[in-house]
Formats: C-alpha cells, structure tokens, sequence
C-alpha cells in the first residue's frame, strides 16, 4: 500500500464517515476535542488549540511516512467533525495493524458512531488489506476502554509493563488485545448485531 492510497482512503457507513485527517478539521476539532475526559488516559496532555494542532501534524507526519493513516470522525446524523481515529503501527509485510488514537467527543460517546467506525476499520483490515491480525492497546488503568475494547470481540493478550512514559509523568502500563484472522467472522457478525439493535 502506497502512502498516496492510505491519504485517498475513505470508509462510509450509515452513521459514520472516516474521511482522511487534515489541518482543515482542526477548527472542528478544537471545538469538540478539549474537554479533559478526552484525554484523560492519554499519553499526550493536550489541553490547548496548539497542543491539538501538534497532534493533527504528528498524525499527519505519520501516515507521510507510511506508519500510519489518520481519520476525522464525522457524525452523518449532523454531518459534524466529533473526533479521531486511525491505523498505527501499519505493517502490511506482517499483515497486521493496530486501530487506536481514537477519542470521539462527550456529546457522541456511547452511540452507534464509534461502534460503526470500528467495524468499518476491522472490514477493511480483514477483508481489503489482508491482515492477519488487529491490534487495540490502552492504559492498564483505563478500565472503561478495556472493556469497550472485549465488547467488540477483542481477546485480551497481556500486559506490557512500565511500557510508557506520559506527558504528566506518570509510567504507563499498555494492557495489548488482538482481533486475528480465524475470529473475524464471528467478532464482524457481533458488531452487526450490537449496530441493528441500536
């Protein structure tokens, strides 16, 4: 996959659009994204337009480089910017990539958008770019996305220990789950169902 592919690639569903990242949704992005629960377990203490702007070139820095393939969340209901997501760590050799940086405002949280945006993400991992494993990793003390993160079908695979450092400090602990191959079937017919019941 070439660098020019991963800018071109959009993914569409009924309540979401992952369109690529670009500097022309910061001003949305400031708007919706400074709300300190956001950022909370972050390794990153973004708490400014400029410390958010440093994210997005990061991001965008990132998929330049082929690592990496940054999106803006876009809510269909109201056609509004309501966070972030991407692929990191891109290695296609391996065929495997990891879906994280993803944070979605307040206002949208516990709603179909981040539900549909992963599905869309692990159908193409699976079904486009071939990959044999999907990685998902977050703070060992972030209980709450630990648990988003099984209730999409992910298997919880260890944890890598002092694995991080923040921008507050403190040494993270980066609790790592996977989707493989052999059980997207089943975790993509999860997701379905978990979208249809509303």
């Amino acid at each position: 996959m070439s660098a020019e592919t991963l800018q071109q690639l959009t993914l569409t569903g009924r309540h979401v659009r992952l369109e690529p990242l670009s500097l022309d949704h910061l001003d949305a992005l400031v708007e919706i994204g400074l709300d300190p629960d956001i950022w909370r377990w972050s390794p990153q203490s973004i708490t400014t337009a400029q410390d958010l702007r440093a994210y997005v070139e990061t991001a965008l820095d990132e998929r330049e480089r082929g690592v990496s393939l940054p999106f803006a969340t876009v809510s269909l209901d109201d056609n509004r910017v309501v966070g972030s997501t991407r692929y990191g760590n891109v290695a296609l050799g391996d065929r495997r990539v990891e879906i994280g940086w993803t944070w979605i405002a307040p206002a949208w949280q516990r709603s179909a958008v981040n539900t549909e945006a992963k599905l869309l993400m692990l159908t193409h991992a699976f079904e486009t770019l071939g990959c044999r494993r999907v990685e998902l990793k977050t703070d060992g003390l972030n209980e709450r996305s630990r648990r988003a993160i099984r209730r999409l079908g992910a298997r919880e695979e260890g944890t890598f220990r002092k694995h991080m450092s923040t921008d507050t400090g403190r040494v993270r602990d980066t609790v790592m789950h996977s989707i493989v191959d052999d059980e997207w079937p089943t975790v993509k017919t999860g997701l379905t169902e978990r979208l249809a019941r509303g």
